[in-house]
């Protein structure tokens, strides 16, 4: 019997900049740390705006400058399955917290969590949108997402071995 799979969803607006880039940072950290078949990722947005798109531009190359690929990902918008499939729902800031909690059933609200929780070094509420802004935005993003998702791999890692297999 296969031991139960954590499953962690990362969410900002259109899905298109800061929920990728966590779930590329993510996706590497688990590898990186030989969880790969214990933990599962994946991104959506509160927003339809860019269904089936690939990350913005911008998000996919200030990452592959710090070795992630983000290439693969496409946008999606959060669904309600999304809710009970997920161990751990991300929100990239408090406007999209608020929308998932409003669309999140009552039993699964303690999943619902914002990433920056998880930050070690920095402290920042929320992981901005640098839609609109330079390059410093991008980089920014990538530096509050590495940091939190070093924090989520420590609280994972927790979680698995408290977790009974299913």
């Amino acid at each position: 019997m296969n031991p139960r799979v954590y499953s962690i969803l990362f969410v900002c607006m259109g899905n298109i900049c800061r929920s990728p880039t966590a779930h590329g940072v993510f996706q590497q950290k688990i590898i990186d740390h030989g969880l790969a078949d214990q933990v599962r990722v994946d991104s959506a947005g509160t927003h339809n705006y860019h269904p089936g798109s690939p990350p913005d531009d911008r998000s996919q190359e200030h990452a592959s400058r710090r070795g992630y690929d983000l290439s693969a990902l496409r946008a999606r918008q959060i669904q309600d399955a999304d809710f009970e499939a997920h161990d751990l729902i991300l929100a990239m800031d408090w406007d999209n917290l608020a929308l998932i909690q409003d669309e999140c059933p009552p039993l699964h609200q303690r999943k619902v969590r914002r990433l920056t929780e998880f930050c070690l070094i920095h402290d920042s509420p929320v992981v901005p949108d640098p839609y609109y802004g330079g390059e410093k935005g991008f980089e920014h993003v990538l530096d509050l997402v590495e940091d939190a998702c070093q924090g989520l791999i420590q609280h994972v890692t927790r979680q698995i071995k408290v977790k009974p297999s299913t």
